[in-house]
């Protein structure tokens, strides 16, 4: 069973084979629980996220039609769990359209959609990069993270998130641009934290 094509394994799974299901779950859940530990910042929260989405997964594989790639169409299915998760825990309900749907300023296409300008440099570590990441607004924190964590085209995002290329560029664009905010607040509140360490260190407290 370990060695199923993957359309074999689609097609059984589709029929109500268990053993198919598994081997489905195997190929795909290390990815699914990726994106799910990126987009909530905690282990706990990211697998019972992707146990949700591959409970919907099981429910509405007889629904899938083969019209985008598997992997597209599920993680689909986990960006929709995670999002309304997210909605839930921040009291809004604002829907994908919203979410992904561009402001007037960002106009035409700018030459540094899709280039990773995010210049991450060892001054700032991991952890302010995390905690930056789960401060920004679902919808950007979507983008951000299939585009520049996982990896995907625009094109390939556009189908995930539903909605089109150039909104898939502008909420990246403006998903690094608050980014960039957060983790400049976030050195200058390092810096101000190091300076008061070191002037009550100089005044012999402990």
């Amino acid at each position: 069973m370990d060695e199923m094509p993957e359309a074999e394994a689609i097609r059984l799974a589709q029929q109500g084979n268990a053993a198919a299901f598994e081997r489905l779950y195997h190929l795909h859940n290390r990815r699914v629980y990726s994106l799910c530990l990126r987009m909530v910042g905690n282990t706990a929260g990211a697998e019972d996220l992707t146990q949700e989405a591959f409970l919907q997964l099981f429910r509405k594989i007889a629904t899938f039609r083969g019209e985008s790639a598997f992997s597209t169409w599920l993680h689909r299915l986990a960006v929709n769990v995670v999002l309304m998760k997210l909605r839930k825990k921040s009291g809004t309900e604002t829907s994908l359209d919203e979410l992904t749907e561009p402001d007037e300023e960002s106009g035409g296409p700018r030459r540094d959609f899709g280039a990773p300008d995010l210049r991450l440099s060892g001054s700032i570590d991991r952890v302010h990069l995390q905690r930056a990441v789960e401060q920004l607004p679902p919808g950007y924190k979507a983008v951000f993270v299939l585009h520049d964590v996982q990896g995907y085209e625009h094109n390939e995002i556009a189908e995930i998130m539903d909605c089109s290329i150039g909104n898939s560029k502008s909420q990246l664009h403006k998903a690094r641009m608050r980014l960039r905010e957060l983790l400049h607040e976030a050195t200058r509140d390092k810096a101000r934290e190091d300076r008061k360490a070191a002037s009550a260190d100089s005044g012999g407290e402990d």
